[in-house]
């Protein structure tokens, strides 16, 4: 009998070995995810857990250290009756507030300054030494000659928070203007592009990267420049928790306002990440990193 010659079986539609990879890396990628964050959750719970039974069991004095169901106790009490000062909300809002305020002063003033000193080489080469004179003083420090300054109110707080957030936002500006491809520069000049073109459209978009970079530091440090102003006097805010409850003796105050700053240092953690996906979508994910 004559052999008959079967047509090879057509490939299942929507099924190619580029697509079971891709498959396979999001399930591998997923899997990583939640086992991080797992083991994240674990060693959180291990450490309350473990700070309790100590406290519990006066291998650490609770007076000082306190532990975690006081801490919760005094959130709750917080949250629920309000603060010597008013209600806890208004404290948060007060702090953040400042810190935002601050952050932005800051990272503006960064930014300009950064990217005009890596723009401008005469302008870096005359004022780049105050520059690192001013970095290298303990800015912590200015916060008491704000608080004369200013006096209580939010602006000697904001001020302390420029202070701290200006740096590195200028220095990573400024390196990012300076780490510009000089290809992209040559030929933006040989397409006829002015300075003010190559700036906009060429140094700080090149530049953007560095520049989130340092948004991520910024905010905690504007945070720090808040509460540092409070704690050293304020009539309102976070800080002053800190400080009212340490007159007090009261360790469980001191670690539950902490606790609120964690969180909200967190969150806005969290939306700058997020932003930041959104913006370098373009970007190649670095390995281990999920995009």
């Amino acid at each position: 009998m004559p052999e008959t010659i079967s047509a090879p079986a057509a490939p299942a539609v929507g099924k190619t070995p580029g697509t079971d990879r891709s498959r396979a890396r999001a399930r591998a990628a997923r899997n990583r995810a939640i086992l991080v964050q797992s083991t994240r959750a674990l060693v959180l719970l291990g450490v309350i857990g473990l700070w309790e039974w100590l406290a519990r069991a006066s291998v650490i004095d609770p007076f000082n250290f306190s532990m975690p169901s006081k801490i919760w106790e005094q959130l709750k009490q917080w949250a629920l009756h309000g603060t010597a000062q008013g209600s806890l909300w208004e404290q948060i809002w007060y702090t953040l507030y400042e810190a935002l305020l601050g952050w932005g002063i800051g990272v503006v003033a960064g930014v300009v300054l950064g990217i005009a000193f890596g723009r401008i080489a005469f302008l870096a080469d005359v004022l780049g030494p105050y520059i690192k004179v001013l970095n290298a003083l303990p800015r912590i420090v200015l916060a008491p000659i704000f608080l004369i300054w200013f006096g209580l109110g939010p602006a000697s707080k904001v001020a302390s928070a420029v202070v701290l957030v200006f740096f590195p936002v200028f220095f990573n500006a400024f390196q990012g203007a300076r780490e510009v491809d000089r290809n992209l520069v040559a030929n933006s000049r040989i397409l006829g592009a002015s300075n003010r073109q190559v700036t906009l459209q060429v140094v700080i978009p090149s530049a953007t990267s560095w520049i989130f970079t340092s948004l991520h530091v910024s905010f905690g440090f504007a945070l720090i420049g808040a509460i540092v102003g409070e704690y050293i006097g304020a009539t309102k805010g976070l800080g002053l928790l800190v400080s009212s409850s340490q007159g007090t003796f009261n360790a469980a105050g001191v670690y539950a306002a902490m606790v609120i700053l964690a969180v909200v240092a967190l969150l806005a953690e969290g939306l700058l990440t997020f932003l930041e996906k959104r913006l370098f979508r373009w970007k190649p994910a670095q390995p281990g990193e999920d995009r």
